[in-house]
């Protein structure tokens, strides 16, 4: 149960969880609450599918999605800004909005229902680290993850640096936690919110790439799968740190894997399916359970 594999599949699994809550931790800190994650990883999946497609490249793909993620997550960008929109209200349509619109789009372009693929399509890039494959053990761990998984992860760092070392990071938080404070300053409160929706919808477009051209190259209905409402999850469990919250989806990640492992096994799939919402409730059960002792203390 637990070999090499297990943790393979929890680091793949992780991945575009990751880049969706990096995306929430973003916004998060901007002051806007971002529960469009879902809509945003299922558009960036399908961009990069139909991009991929169109131009025969996976670069062309990865392009795609980020310009078509981007240009959706405007809406949410714009809407809670200079519309002064609730951002819940506003999120739970975008949702629902790409829920419906990556179906009817996968019925106009490609004339399928369900799922698409192409055999003709090249997936995403894999890394080979050469002193990692000389070692068998790492190497069945670490030896086939894709570009975007060890991207997501040295953007944890990048961001977190961002955040906490960089006056422009400096400038984010302040309007995320005192939003009249900054615009006094002259900080420009709607400018930076909409470019960290606008640089948190690019994130989720490369989650969505991940789920669409990763371990498969195919789309598929819905299928990104309750994955960003795990993202959202992870942002308010790491308390929109950037390595609190990678510490909270290698949680789920790794639920997620135990699942697939225990489903090969003969535990019947509708179980399985659930390990990872399961723990998502147990361990906002127990963060919450703890700020209560914490504000009593």
């Amino acid at each position: 149960m637990f070999n090499a594999v297990l943790f393979a599949q929890t680091i793949q699994a992780v991945t575009p969880i990751l880049l969706a809550a990096l995306a929430g931790v973003l916004c998060d800190r901007a002051g806007v609450f971002n529960i469009a994650l879902e809509g945003q990883m299922l558009i960036g999946a399908f961009c990069a599918i139909a991009g991929t497609w169109a131009t025969g490249s996976v670069a062309g793909g990865l392009l795609v999605a980020l310009a078509g993620t981007m240009a959706f997550s405007a809406i949410l960008a714009f809407g809670s800004t200079w519309f002064r929109g609730d951002p819940i209200v506003i999120g739970i349509g975008l949702n629902l909005l790409a829920s419906g619109l990556t179906a009817f789009l996968l019925r106009i372009l490609f004339g399928v229902s369900g799922v698409f693929t192409d055999p003709t399509m090249q997936d995403l890039p894999r890394v080979v680290l050469p002193r990692i494959a000389a070692v068998p053990w790492f190497n069945r761990v670490f030896g086939s993850h894709t570009v975007l998984t060890w991207a997501a992860w040295i953007l944890v760092a990048v961001i977190a640096v961002f955040l906490f070392r960089t006056v422009w990071g400096l400038r984010l938080r302040g309007v995320g936690e005192r939003p009249d404070a900054a615009e006094t300053l002259g900080a420009g409160v709607a400018r930076i919110r909409i470019a960290a929706v606008l640089a948190g919808g690019a994130l989720c477009g490369l989650a969505g790439a991940q789920l669409s051209l990763g371990s498969v190259t195919l789309f598929a209905e819905d299928m990104s799968a309750g994955r960003g409402w795990i993202a959202v999850v992870a942002v308010m469990l790491g308390r929109g740190h950037p390595v609190g919250v990678a510490l909270a989806c290698l949680l789920f990640g790794f639920a997620d894997a135990a699942g697939l492992r225990l489903q090969g096994r003969g535990l019947p799939n509708q179980l399985t399916d659930m390990a990872p919402y399961v723990i998502t409730l147990v361990a906002l059960v127990i963060a919450r359970g703890r700020r209560r002792r914490g504000a009593v203390a």
